[in-house]
């Protein structure tokens, strides 16, 4: 078994808490119910400390896809649902249903929404990219406020647009 490590960034919409191994990322998630400081830092292997700085870019509007080798348990479902969010395009959305016809079952969306908000690599994989069939803002683990922000981010470097909803 490998040994997990975890670090913390402070991104523009809140504390990060990013945690993996040598080889993969296996969560990147809004971490806003501490009281105290994050523990002391030790040597990261490099996977963190980039991870890290791809999330300072993408915060930036320097970066549009990440370049992290990602891994999360989850059922076969669910695997094949975050591997179909990495195929949104930055600054695009798409609906739940449109998320159960890429998986195969236009009759999933439930359940396809379901796997999205059980997504724990927020970001990188862009599960705040989904939205509702009427194009309103539903869904997110994280806060319809971020998931708001996130959009408008990806939408003003992408098209200098400033607000979308």
């Amino acid at each position: 078994m490998s040994e997990i490590y975890s670090t913390y960034y402070q991104s523009p919409i809140g504390l990060l808490k990013i945690t993996g191994t040598k080889n993969f990322i296996s969560e990147v998630a809004f971490h806003d119910k501490t009281t105290k400081t994050p523990g002391k830092k030790r040597n990261l292997p490099p996977l963190i400390i980039q991870c890290v700085e791809q999330l300072i870019q993408y915060f930036n509007g320097e970066r549009r896809q990440f370049d992290l080798p990602v891994h999360q348990a989850g059922t076969a479902f669910q695997q094949k649902v975050w591997s179909e969010l990495l195929h949104i395009p930055y600054a695009k959305t798409i609906s739940y249903l449109e998320l159960a016809r890429m998986t195969g079952d236009t009759k999933a969306t439930r359940a396809v929404a379901n796997a999205n908000g059980k997504n724990n690599i927020v970001i990188i994989v862009p599960c705040h990219r989904v939205i509702g069939s009427n194009r309103d803002l539903v869904g997110y683990g994280g806060g319809l406020w971020r998931k708001k922000w996130l959009l408008e981010h990806e939408a003003k470097v992408a098209y200098g647009i400033q607000t979308l909803f």
